[in-house]
């Protein structure tokens, strides 16, 4: 099954209130403190309030028994809220321009409005300059964004990259110095059974801690971002707590959280988190002052193994991505693959699927190389494959398309290995891709979307940005317009 991040985290109401018994202790003092307190007069009444004890990050189990408040006490001042809006304009009722409309209920109501949209959420400071990670859906689309710390100050923040990939963002906060931050864990170091803890804004209540373990790890197929490959907790994350930290016990980020599976919009105990060690390249990328996060690219096309190719393939069980095609000029093919090959690893890591193999490289820096271990005609083998970014090439020369037709208000770029890989181009490398659609644009109106391959116009075959452009420059009787949309080819006829 298949969750979508948006749908997941929808607005739900609280049910019901948990009212909880108020229980009472008496203060009980120690004959030591008995004795170091100093003589009462008589006929009055002092109180005696001991010291609390120092307490520390627990170093065993059994310390752990006690308490989880040193970790919270650790971790909490780091956490933020996010609050993300933006102004939209409202259309004019067309209803006023009737002047007898206008005679009973007025001049104004004809004028367009304006909209509040609003996005809640949570994040962690993870550098002392102010630099907050959260969930890009947290702030997708908006354009004001504040934060607010722990102890309620509150500032605004820049975004500083997006990286819908992986649904996560850096945002910076605009003034002050020497932040409160978490210490960045290893989320390969996590193992099923750990306790975790969960920290953010739940419906906006306030911050909120809640604990719970590691229930699986490298989950795919959840369907959340490009990279699925998620830890997966019973920590209860709820609307609201996208974007903010998993903690483990000693105080460390080992994810971002960032979706449930629910049918009621409440936390069933199935929550979804960013393993922290992909978290760390998108914050190298900020840090590194880049608009976006270059990724080493593989050059190939990978396919899950089913049962029956296994069986094809003379393996046990159905393990490893298989490549389904490769690029001759792609770092691939210069490491020696060839399709029919089963990637099972990578730098000895286990790779089950290719979520799992993209999700590993995904982690590298590029530059390097990373060591491979492949299954060929039921032999194991070892192939050194060079992390490069994919090449642009042809460049993307991006166009807004003008005019009347029915691309107007479009921004299309031409596709090449790069696009593919930031876009996630599906099923053609021929066309040209829509990157954006304005609002309210005749492009909006025919439904195009980002990521749409236009492949041709009135039977005429796009092959670059500027061939788009050239065709839909004049006016036309009609539009017969052919596109690919997540894989499929889709022809439609409309009136010029």
């Amino acid at each position: 099954m298949k969750i979508s991040a948006r749908h997941i985290f929808m607005a739900a109401a609280l049910a019901c209130a948990l009212a909880a018994p108020l229980a009472f202790a008496r203060a009980e003092v120690s004959p030591e403190q008995a004795q170091t307190a100093s003589p009462r007069p008589p006929g009055r009444v002092e109180s005696f309030t001991p010291p609390a004890p120092d307490r520390a990050v627990p170093t065993s189990r059994g310390e752990l028994m006690n308490s989880f408040a040193p970790v919270v006490k650790k971790a909490q001042p780091a956490v933020v809220n996010v609050f993300a809006s933006r102004v939209e304009r409202m259309p004019a009722n067309p209803l006023f321009d009737d002047p007898i409309f206008r005679r009973f209920f007025g001049e104004g109501g004809g004028m367009p409005g304006r909209n509040m949209a609003q996005s809640l959420g949570s994040g962690v400071i993870v550098d002392q300059s102010g630099l907050v990670v959260t969930n890009n859906h947290v702030i997708e689309g908006m354009t004001d964004v504040k934060v607010a710390l722990a102890d309620k100050r509150e500032f605004a923040a820049k975004i500083l990259l997006r990286d819908p990939r992986t649904d996560l963002a850096v945002l910076k906060l605009v003034d002050g110095a020497n932040f409160p931050t978490m210490e960045l864990g290893d989320s390969d170091a996590l193992e099923v059974g750990d306790l975790t803890l969960a920290i953010g804004n739940p419906f906006g209540v306030g911050q909120t801690v809640t604990q719970g373990i590691i229930s699986a790890l490298s989950r795919t197929h959840v369907g959340i971002s490009d990279y699925g490959f998620f830890i997966q907790t019973d920590a209860a994350i709820n609307p609201g707590n996208s974007g903010g930290p998993l903690v483990d016990m000693n105080g460390r980020v080992v994810g971002i959280n960032s979706a449930i599976f629910s049918k009621s919009g409440g936390s069933v105990g199935i929550g979804f988190a960013i393993p922290v060690n992909m978290v760390k390249s998108v914050i190298a990328a900020a840090k590194g002052g880049g608009k976006q996060v270059r990724r080493a690219w593989m050059g190939a096309t990978l396919q899950t193994l089913s049962q029956e190719i296994a069986d094809g393939l003379g393996l046990d069980r159905p393990t490893g991505a298989l490549l389904a095609d490769v690029d001759p000029k792609g770092p691939s093919a210069e490491a020696g693959l060839k399709r029919g090959d089963v990637i099972i690893s990578v730098d000895g890591q286990t790779a089950d699927d290719p979520e799992a193999v993209g999700y590993r490289l995904a982690t590298k820096p590029i530059g390097g190389q990373a060591t491979l271990g492949v299954l060929r005609g039921g032999k194991k083998i070892v192939a050194q494959i060079r992390l490069a970014p994919a090449p642009e090439t042809p460049p993307r020369d991006a166009i807004r398309i003008k005019g009347a037709s029915p691309f107007a208000g479009a921004t299309v770029m031409n596709i090449s290995p790069a696009v593919i890989e930031e876009m996630s181009v599906q099923g053609t490398a021929n066309g040209v891709v829509v990157s954006e659609v304005d609002d309210g644009s005749y492009a909006q109106q025919l439904n195009l979307q980002r990521g749409d391959i236009i492949l041709a116009v009135n039977d005429q075959k796009i092959g670059t940005t500027r061939d788009l452009e050239s065709v839909t420059a004049g006016r036309a009787y009609y539009w017969k317009i052919t596109l690919a949309r997540g894989g499929q080819v889709f022809t439609t006829v409309i009136g010029g």
